[in-house]
């Protein structure tokens, strides 16, 4: 057997300028070949942060005195401190934190610039929400020498002895929620909907695919159905399994790592329903689009990498830049971390997930307009 039957440098050159004209006319494939790896330097160059700084923090300021706005005003110089609302009351500060308007509430006792006075190291008490604790780590570990230098002008005279010994001020920090900055605590809960929204808007991408390369499409088109009614008829045996995905996860969450679940799990899975709902409108309107299931599949992804990155996660979302944190406000995925987390860690009831809700299921609903108006232009 000869050589060029063997390898044929004609043959080869054909077969190269096949894959080119292939790739020129599955143009959404040779977009997610450039795409993707630019996203992800975008994500990771600029969005991605794992020192965030101006974290939101409210005050309940008992002492009004000149040292007492010192300390404030150099907890907000120090870059890490954001102080965005004074709170009236210790009910207030609580529900604040619970409901994650705030990362930190700083207590500033009464009497505080007498007792500094006086030398007799006033308490200065910060409560952080500590369920992912590395938003708030670095911004912990500052807090000493932050209020050193606040009110390291004010230890002359009398108070010159302070300035060498101990700190002025005593510094208690409570970590609410985790408190031993336990890293599953935070993980696994994540874990329901990056599982929940990988599985759910994967498979449902291939639904009407599937019927197309399959030739069971024709048959799905002459039945007597409305769009609407073919895509939930698609999308409703899959919630089951979204639920027994969740049930999985929540006894792996309680039994395996000992995660906490202080809020009711009824809730948890009323939210869910939204949630894996949402996902399933995503890629069921993926399905009427691609062309094949490699494309349903790529555009999943595509949906999933985003979701990964910004949603708070893998890296604190507060340490995104602004239009990241625009971004991640769009995704479901954002929302329903903050739900889970906030019943499982806090104890929130369902009133204190409807502002993140109604974000969740207007997702879903135009979603499923898409998917249904996409689905109406197939039947031409």
């Amino acid at each position: 057997m000869s050589a060029h039957t063997l390898f044929s440098p004609a043959r080869f050159r054909a077969l190269i300028v096949k894959e080119f004209i292939q790739m020129r006319r599955d143009r959404l494939t040779f977009a997610m070949m450039v795409g993707i790896p630019f996203f992800q330097l975008i994500l990771f160059g600029y969005a991605i942060n794992a020192d965030p700084k101006h974290l939101p923090a409210a005050v309940f300021v008992a002492d009004h005195g000149p040292h007492a706005r010192s300390l404030l005003m150099a907890m907000r110089n120090s870059a890490y401190f954001d102080p965005v609302r004074e709170v009236q009351s210790e009910a207030e500060a609580r529900d604040a934190l619970a409901r994650g308007e705030v990362q930190f509430v700083v207590h500033i006792p009464e009497d505080f610039g007498r007792s500094f006075l006086r030398g007799e190291r006033p308490v200065v008490l910060i409560e952080a929400d500590a369920t992912d604790p590395g938003t708030t780590g670095a911004a912990i570990g500052s807090l000493s020498g932050v209020l050193d230098r606040a009110l390291q002008s004010e230890l002359k005279g009398a108070l010159a002895f302070l300035a060498s010994g101990t700190s002025p001020v005593e510094l208690r920090v409570h970590a609410r929620y985790n408190p031993e900055s336990i890293t599953q605590y935070n993980i696994v809960p994540g874990l329901m909907g990056v599982v929940l929204t990988m599985t759910m808007v994967l498979i449902t991408a291939l639904a009407i695919t599937r019927e197309r390369e399959s030739g069971t499409m024709e048959n799905l088109l002459s039945m007597p159905t409305r769009p609407l009614e073919v895509l939930v008829g698609k999308i409703v045996p899959y919630i089951l399994v979204g639920y027994v995905q969740l049930a999985l996860i929540l006894l792996a969450a309680r039994f395996l790592f000992e995660v906490p679940m202080i809020g009711s799990i009824a809730v948890v899975l009323a939210v869910s329903f939204v949630f894996i709902v949402a996902n399933l409108a995503v890629g069921i309107t993926f399905s009427t689009i691609a062309q094949n299931q490699r494309q349903a599949m790529q555009m999943g992804l595509f949906f999933f990498l985003p979701q990964i990155l910004l949603s708070g996660f893998m890296f604190p979302f507060r340490g995104m830049p602004v239009w990241a944190q625009w971004i991640g406000e769009v995704l479901p995925l954002t929302h329903y971390l903050r739900i889970v987390r906030g019943v499982l860690l806090k104890g929130n009831g369902f009133v204190d997930t409807l502002f993140e809700l109604w974000q969740i299921a207007l997702f879903a609903v135009i979603a499923l307009a898409i998917g249904v108006k996409r689905y109406r232009q197939t039947l031409d």
